[in-house]
């Protein structure tokens, strides 16, 4: 424990510094809210064994809900994220409620069909822009106090908010209610022959899941200054399997390693190579995959126990 504690207070001296190394802001915003969406999306696949192919539903409409709001209302950028985010958890109950009595590629399939319904009504609907998406979201001042202009002041809220996500997704893990997920996890017979309501604590991983994917949605949106259909396209909804599965399942810090990891090679690959960082990044996968099938952190935490 003594060493964790230490690892991750390094780690956050790290985070505080990298504005000041050189490193692009908006680079880092943009893996602190994808890496906020892989660890949302693990408490679905990782604690829950949910696979979900339509988690960009949730992270795309909240950024569109965001920026129009700013956009065409001129809503404060607080009350902004905080509306994409029950708008998330409100979507997330919808599909949710359809697809949690099925399991397998039964809710997988569900939740993709549901995922390409969302993303046709971000088409055609009229307040999203259609295929331009809406742009020039201005980021405002935070409650009168912080400028968002600033890129350094956004990345330590954007800091901030994943660090508090990552914080509250380990506190419901350890709680009850995340013993008797993990429970059913691993023998779902078993949980329901001990008297367990499974479907109930399932429609809550799958809500918590979707509104912390809608905050990373919003955020996002709101670094960037723009929402389009990149944001709810099936591909962004198989990234996020992609950095899960990458950085290890089940693992607290795999999905930000996983998640650091694509966004590094989307950024800086795609100048060298075009189209073919998708091809490389897919290699990468398949061998890790072939190589480590709980992931770099399962595979680095199984290595350590032996």
């Amino acid at each position: 424990m003594r060493a964790a504690a230490i690892g991750y207070l390094l780690l956050g001296l790290l985070a505080l510094a990298l504005p000041w190394v050189g490193l692009y802001p908006v680079f880092l915003m943009k893996l602190l809210c994808f890496a906020m969406f892989a660890c949302a999306y693990n408490l679905l696949l990782g604690f829950g064994r949910m696979l979900s192919f339509g988690h960009a539903a949730f992270f795309g409409f909240a950024a569109y809900v965001t920026s129009w709001l700013i956009t065409a209302h001129r809503v404060g950028p607080a009350a902004a994220v905080l509306s994409g985010m029950l708008v998330a958890a409100l979507l997330g109950t919808i599909f949710g409620g359809l697809a949690i009595r099925r399991r397998g590629i039964y809710f997988a399939m569900i939740t993709l069909a549901l995922g390409q319904l969302v993303y046709f009504v971000c088409l055609e609907a009229p307040f999203t822009g259609g295929e331009n998406g809406l742009q020039g979201v201005p980021r405002g001042t935070l409650l009168g106090l912080l400028p968002l202009r600033s890129d350094r002041v956004m990345y330590y809220l954007v800091l901030a908010i994943f660090v508090a996500v990552f914080l509250f997704i380990r506190r419901v893990v350890h709680s009850p209610y995340g013993h008797v997920l993990r429970a059913i996890r691993e023998n779902e017979a078993r949980a329901i022959s001990l008297g367990y309501d499974i479907n109930r604590y399932k429609l809550l991983a799958f809500i918590l899941s979707a509104a912390l994917a809608g905050l990373a949605g919003s955020l996002n949106s709101l670094v960037l200054g723009f929402a389009t259909l990149s944001d709810v396209q099936q591909s962004t909804s198989g990234e996020v399997i992609l950095m899960t599965l990458l950085g290890g399942t089940g693992t607290f810090f795999g999905p930000v390693v996983g998640a650091a990891l694509v966004v590094s090679l989307q950024e800086y690959l795609s100048d060298l190579v075009g189209g073919w960082v998708t091809a490389i990044i897919g290699v990468i996968f398949v061998a890790c995959v072939l190589s480590f099938r709980r992931g770099i952190i399962g595979e680095l935490a199984a290595l350590r126990r032996r």
